[in-house]
């Protein structure tokens, strides 16, 4: 097996809390500056920058995995990833039918833009993309599985927009292929605290908004080479292929 340091939690330039230096070829070159070998696209509510990013990538031979962050219903945010461009096209369809349709503010709550790779704009989100979305957290769930993706839960630890927050409590039953804990505490001590959960994967990720954040925290994968299976298999735990933090 080989070790690959992956940061799965990664806005660019179109999450409008994103910093506007967060361009997909920064991305890419950050990641490369700092040896991480797999990224995760997660803007809010939307797949659309990350096409350009993974492309970009792949030149630098980076795999990234393509998705969003979504905010259910409960206002609990959820990483998800998809293996093919039909499914991820299918999922952003269902991000753009259930979005609540609030207007962004740019100067209150910043630009959310699409680039292409001359850093030229070519979409701009017209709709708040932080909002929630219509569907709760199983709902949600059940889409992501029913195209073949990943569903982690982000940050579960955190006091604002997890898991822990909006319910006040991790369900030991959901259908996570992982769950992400924050930067801000280690996994030792979060088992010691939910040691019910302890059967689940976790992931630590960085959450990058900005340049100096991408890669300052990380997921070490244990796979055959760098794939979108493989990495469902180190979720599994299945066939040597593992995932570990801290």
């Amino acid at each position: 097996m080989h070790e690959f340091r992956a940061d799965l939690h990664i806005h660019s330039i179109l999450s409008p809390c994103g910093s506007l230096d967060m361009s997909p070829a920064t991305i890419v070159a950050l990641a490369k500056a700092r040896n991480i070998d797999i990224l995760g696209i997660t803007d809010h509510n939307s797949t659309k920058q990350s096409g350009l990013i993974k492309k970009l990538a792949a030149k630098e031979g980076i795999f990234v995995l393509q998705g969003a962050e979504v905010t259910s219903k409960e206002e609990v945010h959820c990483l998800t990833f998809f293996e093919h461009q039909h499914t991820l096209d299918a999922f952003q369809e269902y991000l753009d039918q259930n979005i609540q349709k609030i207007d962004n503010n740019p100067d209150k709550f910043g630009y959310q833009v699409v680039i292409d790779e001359q850093e030229m704009i070519v979409e701009e989100i017209p709709w708040l993309l932080i909002s929630g979305i219509n569907k709760n957290l199983n709902e949600l769930e059940e889409k992501v599985h029913e195209l073949d993706g990943l569903f982690i839960p982000a940050h579960v630890n955190r006091q604002a927009f997890s898991m822990i927050s909006q319910l006040g409590f991790i369900p030991p039953d959901i259908k996570a292929d992982a769950l992400e804990i924050s930067k801000h505490m280690q996994l030792k001590d979060f088992l010691k605290q939910n040691p019910h959960l302890s059967h689940f994967r976790f992931i630590q990720s960085s959450d990058a908004h900005y340049p100096e954040d991408l890669g300052s925290v990380f997921t070490r994968f244990y796979l055959e080479k760098a794939s979108f299976e493989e990495i469902r298999m180190a979720f599994k735990n299945t066939n040597g292929r593992r995932v570990e933090i801290g």
